[in-house]
C-alpha cells in the first residue's frame, strides 16, 4: 500500500474553504474546487516506493498486470480506469452532458484526424473514452440532474408569465415528450444571444419572485436563479428549468450516465467516475458550446430523480449500486475499538479518509495511518485491514471479466 500525494486543481467555481478545511491546511485564498487521486495524464497521483516520488501513471504503466491485475488489463486496457475526486463546489458548474463510449471514441478519432490541438477552446473530446460518473455528498449537496417530465418543465416555463417565453412553454405540450425536450432545447440554444438575454434576465427576476413565495417549486427556482446571476442573459437558465433539482444529504448520491445534463451547484463530496475528461456544455458557462454535437449526444427522456443510499454487501462494506462496469463505490463507518475490516479486490484500489483517523495494516504487518482528506493506493490482490474511528471511501474496478472478454476501451 502506498501513499498518495494528490494535486488540487483550482478552478474558479472552487470553494475557498472547503478542501483546506477537509486536508487540515491554511486556505491560499484561491479557489480550490477538485483533489484528484488517480493515474490521470493531467494530474496523476504520486507514490514513493523508496527511490523518490512517481507518478502512479508511471508506476502502472511499468507493470500495468501487476499493478491493476490481469483481468482488468484484459478489460480496460494498461490504464486505471477510474479517476477520484473531491470536488468543492462554492460556485455552479456549468451545464452539460458526457458522451458514451462510441460517441467518445468517434469524436476524439474525427477530431484527431482534423488536427485540432489537445488545447483548443473548441475542441470537445479530449480522449476516447466515456465519462459515467458517480457523486457522492459529504455535506449537504446540491445540484441538477436529469430531465423532468415535459408538462412540469412546462408549467416551471408558464409560471414565469414571461411573453417571450410562452412559445417555449407550449413546444412543451407536443408529443412525444422526448421530441418536445429536444425541440425546446434546440430552439434555446439555437436563439441569438442578444435576443434572447433580455428575456432570460427577466425569467430570473420572476423566478425569484416565485421562489419568495414558496410552493412546490420554489427550491428549484432559487437554485436556477441563483446559477443564473453568475452568467448574465446566459440561455442555460431556461434549460436547466427543465432539469430535476435534488438536494442530497450527506452520504447520499447521484449516478449520471451518457446524455444525462446536470450541473453542480454547491458542497462537498466524493466523486468516482471512468478516467476520461470528456465534457460538452449547453450553459451557465463562457466556454465553446457545440450545440450540434450537444444534441447528438443529449438522451432527451425525461427520467425520474434516483437517489442511491448505501447498501451492506454482508461483510460491511456499504455499496452504491451503479451500472458502470470501470468503477465501484463503496464506504466503510469504522466505529472505535471495532475488528479491523478486511479490504481486498482483483484490482486496483484507492482508499480515502473523510471523516476521524483509520489505520491500514497489511499482510507484512506495516502501517499507514490516514487522517481527513487523505488516501492510499492499494495494488490488485492485496488485501489491509482498516481500523480507527473514522469514514474511508474505497474506490476499486466493478467489473473485472474473466480473461478473453474485452470491453470496448471506451
Amino acid at each position: 500500500m502506498d501513499r498518495l500525494t494528490n494535486t488540487v486543481r483550482p478552478y474558479a467555481w472552487g470553494s475557498l474553504t472547503a478542501l483546506p478545511e477537509l486536508l487540515g491546511v491554511e486556505p491560499t485564498g484561491q479557489p480550490q474546487a477538485e483533489l484528484w487521486m488517480g493515474a490521470h495524464p493531467g494530474a496523476p497521483s504520486r507514490i514513493d516506493r523508496g527511490a523518490g516520488p512517481q507518478p502512479l501513471s508511471d508506476v502502472i504503466a511499468a507493470d500495468p498486470v501487476g499493478e491493476l491485475g490481469a483481468a482488468c488489463v484484459e478489460a480496460f486496457g494498461p490504464r486505471l480506469p477510474f479517476l477520484f475526486k473531491v470536488l468543492a463546489a462554492a460556485v455552479p458548474l456549468s451545464l452539460q452532458v458526457h458522451p458514451d463510449r462510441e460517441q467518445a471514441a468517434a469524436g476524439y478519432a474525427a477530431e484527431e484526424a482534423a488536427g485540432l490541438p489537445a488545447d483548443a477552446p473548441h475542441r470537445n473530446y479530449k480522449d476516447a473514452h466515456h465519462k459515467p460518473e458517480l457523486l457522492c455528498a459529504l455535506t449537504p449537496f446540491e445540484g441538477l440532474c436529469g430531465f423532468r417530465r415535459a408538462d412540469e418543465a412546462a408549467e416551471l416555463l408558464a409560471a414565469l408569465d414571461i411573453d417571450a417565453l410562452k412559445p417555449y412553454a407550449d413546444l412543451l405540450h407536443a408529443h412525444p415528450e422526448d421530441a418536445a425536450l429536444r425541440e425546446l432545447l434546440t430552439a434555446v440554444l439555437s436563439a441569438d444571444r442578444a435576443e434572447i438575454a433580455p428575456a432570460v434576465t427577466e425569467a430570473v427576476t420572476a423566478a425569484e419572485r416565485l421562489a419568495s413565495a414558496g410552493g412546490p417549486h420554489a427550491a428549484a427556482y432559487a437554485a436556477c436563479a441563483a446559477a443564473a446571476h453568475h452568467h448574465p442573459g446566459d440561455p442555460g437558465f431556461l434549460a436547466a428549468l427543465l432539469l430535476h433539482h435534488v438536494r442530497l444529504q450527506p452520504g447520499e448520491a447521484l449516478y449520471l450516465d451518457a446524455g444525462v445534463p446536470h450541473a453542480y451547484l454547491s458542497g462537498l463530496g466524493v466523486e468516482l467516475m471512468a478516467n476520461s475528461d470528456n465534457v460538452l456544455r449547453c450553459g451557465f458557462t463562457p466556454k465553446h458550446v457545440d450545440v450540434p454535437e450537444l444534441l447528438r449526444i443529449v438522451r432527451f427522456a425525461p427520467r425520474d430523480l434516483e437517489v442511491l443510499r448505501p447498501e451492506d454487501d454482508g461483510t460491511g462494506d456499504e455499496v452504491y449500486d451503479t451500472p458502470a462496469d470501470e468503477f465501484r463505490l463503496s464506504r466503510h463507518v469504522l466505529p472505535a475499538g471495532a475488528a479491523p475490516r478486511s479490504l481486498t479486490a482483483p484490482a486496483a484500489q484507492i482508499l480515502l479518509c473523510t471523516a476521524g483517523s483509520v489505520t491500514l495494516r497489511d499482510a507484512d504487518a506495516r502501517e499507514l495511518t490516514l487522517g481527513r482528506g487523505q488516501s492510499a493506493y492499494v495494488r490488485a490482490g492485496l488485501t489491509v485491514h482498516a481500523a480507527g474511528d473514522g469514514t474511508l471511501f474505497r474506490a476499486t474496478v466493478a467489473v473485472t471479466p474473466a480473461p478473453g472478454t474485452v470491453r470496448p476501451t471506451g
